[in-house]
Protein backbone atom coordinates (compact mmCIF):
# COMPACT_ATOMS: atom_id res chain seq x y z
CA UNK A 1 0.00 0.00 0.00
CA UNK A 2 1.36 3.51 -1.24
CA UNK A 3 -0.24 5.99 1.27
CA UNK A 4 0.46 9.93 1.59
CA UNK A 5 0.03 11.68 4.47
CA UNK A 6 -0.31 14.91 4.25
CA UNK A 7 0.76 17.68 6.45
CA UNK A 8 3.51 15.50 8.79
CA UNK A 9 5.62 18.70 9.82
CA UNK A 10 4.11 22.50 9.82
CA UNK A 11 6.19 25.24 7.41
CA UNK A 12 7.94 26.11 10.66
CA UNK A 13 9.10 22.84 11.76
CA UNK A 14 10.52 21.87 7.94
CA UNK A 15 11.86 25.73 8.20
CA UNK A 16 13.74 24.88 11.44
CA UNK A 17 14.81 21.34 10.57
CA UNK A 18 16.37 22.67 7.24
CA UNK A 19 18.35 25.16 9.03
CA UNK A 20 20.23 22.60 11.10
CA UNK A 21 20.23 20.52 8.70
CA UNK A 22 22.68 23.68 6.67
CA UNK A 23 24.92 23.17 9.12
CA UNK A 24 25.65 19.52 9.16
CA UNK A 25 28.37 17.93 8.35
CA UNK A 26 27.42 15.55 5.16
CA UNK A 27 29.02 12.69 3.80
CA UNK A 28 28.71 10.03 0.94
CA UNK A 29 25.77 8.03 1.33
CA UNK A 30 27.24 5.29 -0.32
CA UNK A 31 29.07 4.30 2.35
CA UNK A 32 25.88 3.27 4.30
CA UNK A 33 24.85 0.98 1.72
CA UNK A 34 25.35 -2.16 0.77
CA UNK A 35 27.91 -3.57 -1.62
CA UNK A 36 24.62 -4.15 -4.54
CA UNK A 37 23.10 -1.18 -3.81
CA UNK A 38 27.00 1.05 -3.68
CA UNK A 39 26.89 0.67 -6.83
CA UNK A 40 23.69 2.69 -7.95
CA UNK A 41 23.64 5.21 -4.87
CA UNK A 42 25.25 9.02 -5.32
CA UNK A 43 23.85 11.10 -2.68
CA UNK A 44 24.81 12.93 0.71
CA UNK A 45 23.48 11.49 4.08
CA UNK A 46 24.15 12.63 7.21
CA UNK A 47 26.07 10.35 9.58
CA UNK A 48 24.07 8.34 11.40
CA UNK A 49 26.37 9.41 14.58
CA UNK A 50 26.19 13.13 13.56
CA UNK A 51 24.86 15.43 16.87
CA UNK A 52 21.72 16.59 14.82
CA UNK A 53 21.12 12.81 13.69
CA UNK A 54 19.35 11.96 17.22
CA UNK A 55 17.54 15.55 17.48
CA UNK A 56 16.29 16.00 14.06
CA UNK A 57 15.38 12.32 14.01
CA UNK A 58 13.36 12.51 17.24
CA UNK A 59 11.74 15.37 16.13
CA UNK A 60 10.63 13.69 13.07
CA UNK A 61 9.37 10.41 14.71
CA UNK A 62 7.38 12.61 17.21
CA UNK A 63 5.38 14.21 14.26
CA UNK A 64 4.82 10.89 12.38
CA UNK A 65 3.35 9.52 15.77
CA UNK A 66 1.11 12.42 16.10
CA UNK A 67 -0.41 11.68 12.11
CA UNK A 68 -3.30 9.34 12.73
CA UNK A 69 -2.76 7.70 9.22
CA UNK A 70 0.66 6.76 9.81
CA UNK A 71 -0.64 5.01 12.91
CA UNK A 72 -3.84 3.50 11.73
CA UNK A 73 -1.48 2.13 7.62
CA UNK A 74 1.62 1.70 9.72
CA UNK A 75 0.76 0.19 13.29
CA UNK A 76 3.71 0.86 14.63
CA UNK A 77 5.95 -1.52 17.11
CA UNK A 78 9.33 -0.10 16.10
CA UNK A 79 10.37 3.04 14.55
CA UNK A 80 13.79 3.15 14.07
CA UNK A 81 15.04 7.05 14.70
CA UNK A 82 14.95 8.48 11.00
CA UNK A 83 17.79 9.70 8.96
CA UNK A 84 18.78 12.63 6.52
CA UNK A 85 19.39 12.68 3.00
CA UNK A 86 20.48 15.13 -0.02
CA UNK A 87 20.72 14.62 -3.55
CA UNK A 88 22.11 17.32 -6.27
CA UNK A 89 24.05 17.72 -9.29
CA UNK A 90 22.89 14.58 -10.50
CA UNK A 91 22.44 12.88 -7.42
CA UNK A 92 20.09 9.16 -7.70
CA UNK A 93 19.64 6.06 -6.54
CA UNK A 94 19.00 3.53 -8.56
CA UNK A 95 16.49 0.42 -8.52
CA UNK A 96 16.73 -1.32 -5.28
CA UNK A 97 14.55 -2.76 -2.23
CA UNK A 98 15.66 -2.07 1.26
CA UNK A 99 17.59 -4.34 3.07
CA UNK A 100 15.16 -6.52 5.43
CA UNK A 101 17.19 -5.29 8.63
CA UNK A 102 18.27 -2.00 10.16
CA UNK A 103 20.55 -1.24 13.42
CA UNK A 104 19.37 1.95 15.29
CA UNK A 105 22.36 3.08 16.66
CA UNK A 106 21.12 5.06 19.27
CA UNK A 107 18.33 2.98 20.81
CA UNK A 108 20.66 -0.33 19.98
CA UNK A 109 18.25 -2.44 18.43
CA UNK A 110 17.77 -3.87 15.01
CA UNK A 111 14.34 -4.06 13.56
CA UNK A 112 12.71 -5.96 10.56
CA UNK A 113 11.93 -3.23 7.64
CA UNK A 114 8.17 -3.82 6.61
CA UNK A 115 7.45 -0.41 5.60
CA UNK A 116 9.43 2.47 4.54
CA UNK A 117 8.76 6.12 4.87
CA UNK A 118 9.82 9.57 3.51
CA UNK A 119 9.24 12.88 4.40
CA UNK A 120 10.03 15.34 1.84
CA UNK A 121 11.85 18.41 3.55
CA UNK A 122 11.38 20.99 0.53
CA UNK A 123 8.81 21.55 -2.10
CA UNK A 124 9.06 20.32 -5.89
CA UNK A 125 9.49 23.58 -7.11
CA UNK A 126 12.62 23.95 -5.51
CA UNK A 127 14.92 21.03 -7.37
CA UNK A 128 14.35 19.37 -10.99
CA UNK A 129 14.25 16.11 -10.76
CA UNK A 130 14.46 13.72 -7.79
CA UNK A 131 11.21 11.83 -8.28
CA UNK A 132 10.89 8.54 -6.33
CA UNK A 133 9.61 5.94 -8.18
CA UNK A 134 7.98 3.26 -6.10
CA UNK A 135 6.86 0.47 -7.95
CA UNK A 136 4.52 -2.43 -7.04
CA UNK A 137 2.03 -4.65 -9.04
CA UNK A 138 0.08 -2.21 -10.67
CA UNK A 139 3.16 0.18 -12.00
CA UNK A 140 5.42 2.12 -11.33
CA UNK A 141 4.43 4.88 -9.08
CA UNK A 142 5.79 8.46 -9.01
CA UNK A 143 6.28 10.93 -5.93
CA UNK A 144 7.39 14.37 -5.52
CA UNK A 145 4.95 15.81 -2.64
CA UNK A 146 5.29 19.15 -0.80
CA UNK A 147 7.49 20.13 1.95
CA UNK A 148 6.07 18.62 5.29
CA UNK A 149 4.38 15.94 3.52
CA UNK A 150 5.31 12.23 3.39
CA UNK A 151 4.77 8.88 1.48
CA UNK A 152 4.25 5.45 3.07
CA UNK A 153 5.19 2.27 1.41
CA UNK A 154 5.83 -1.34 1.64
CA UNK A 155 9.98 -1.85 2.48
CA UNK A 156 9.37 -4.95 -0.02
CA UNK A 157 8.83 -2.73 -2.96
CA UNK A 158 11.19 -1.98 -5.35
CA UNK A 159 12.07 1.45 -6.42
CA UNK A 160 14.36 4.57 -6.52
CA UNK A 161 15.13 7.96 -6.74
CA UNK A 162 15.58 9.87 -10.55
CA UNK A 163 18.66 12.11 -10.82
CA UNK A 164 18.23 15.52 -9.39
CA UNK A 165 19.29 18.08 -12.31
CA UNK A 166 18.64 20.79 -10.63
CA UNK A 167 18.48 22.60 -7.15
CA UNK A 168 18.80 20.14 -4.02
CA UNK A 169 16.64 17.50 -2.82
CA UNK A 170 15.90 16.90 0.95
CA UNK A 171 14.59 14.54 2.58
CA UNK A 172 14.23 12.35 6.14
CA UNK A 173 13.98 8.23 5.92
CA UNK A 174 12.84 6.07 7.95
CA UNK A 175 11.49 2.52 8.63
CA UNK A 176 9.07 0.74 10.68
CA UNK A 177 8.86 -2.51 12.02
CA UNK A 178 5.32 -3.38 12.21
CA UNK A 179 2.59 -4.93 14.69
CA UNK A 180 1.46 -6.62 11.52
CA UNK A 181 3.79 -7.99 9.32
CA UNK A 182 1.69 -9.05 6.49
CA UNK A 183 1.21 -5.85 4.10
CA UNK A 184 -2.23 -7.10 3.11
CA UNK A 185 -3.20 -7.99 6.31
CA UNK A 186 -2.21 -4.14 7.43
CA UNK A 187 -3.94 -2.65 4.33
CA UNK A 188 -7.14 -4.31 5.41
CA UNK A 189 -6.93 -3.04 8.59
CA UNK A 190 -6.33 0.49 7.53
CA UNK A 191 -9.49 0.60 5.18
CA UNK A 192 -11.60 -0.94 7.64
CA UNK A 193 -10.03 1.22 10.48
CA UNK A 194 -11.16 4.37 7.31
CA UNK A 195 -14.25 3.21 6.69
CA UNK A 196 -15.25 3.04 10.97
CA UNK A 197 -14.16 6.35 10.95
CA UNK A 198 -16.15 7.51 8.06
CA UNK A 199 -19.30 5.92 9.80
CA UNK A 200 -19.07 7.05 13.18
CA UNK A 201 -19.03 10.76 11.78
CA UNK A 202 -22.17 9.83 9.91
CA UNK A 203 -24.00 7.10 12.24
CA UNK A 204 -22.23 8.13 15.88
CA UNK A 205 -21.15 4.64 18.11
CA UNK A 206 -24.23 2.84 16.87
CA UNK A 207 -24.74 -1.08 16.98
CA UNK A 208 -23.07 -1.31 13.82
CA UNK A 209 -19.91 0.56 14.32
CA UNK A 210 -19.50 -0.78 17.45
CA UNK A 211 -19.77 -4.00 15.66
CA UNK A 212 -17.27 -3.58 13.07
CA UNK A 213 -14.94 -1.89 15.89
CA UNK A 214 -15.12 -5.14 17.55
CA UNK A 215 -14.24 -7.18 14.28
CA UNK A 216 -11.44 -4.77 13.87
CA UNK A 217 -9.93 -5.11 17.20
CA UNK A 218 -10.01 -8.88 16.95
CA UNK A 219 -8.47 -9.17 13.51
CA UNK A 220 -5.45 -7.00 14.96
CA UNK A 221 -5.77 -9.52 17.91
CA UNK A 222 -5.36 -12.29 15.96
CA UNK A 223 -2.64 -10.92 13.22
CA UNK A 224 -0.60 -9.00 15.57
CA UNK A 225 2.93 -9.87 16.74
CA UNK A 226 4.62 -8.54 19.36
Amino acid sequence: MLLHLPEVLSREEVAEIRAALAEARWVDGAASAGPQAQKVKQNKQLPADAPEARTLGERIEAALRRHPLFQSAALPHIVLTPRFNAYERGGHYGNHVDSALHHDPFRGVTARTDISTTVFLNDPDEYEGGELIVEDTYGAHEVKLNAGDAILYPSTSLHRVEPVTGGVRLASFLWTQSLVKDSEQRRMLFELDMTILRLRSQLGDSEEVVGLTAHYHNLLRQWAQM
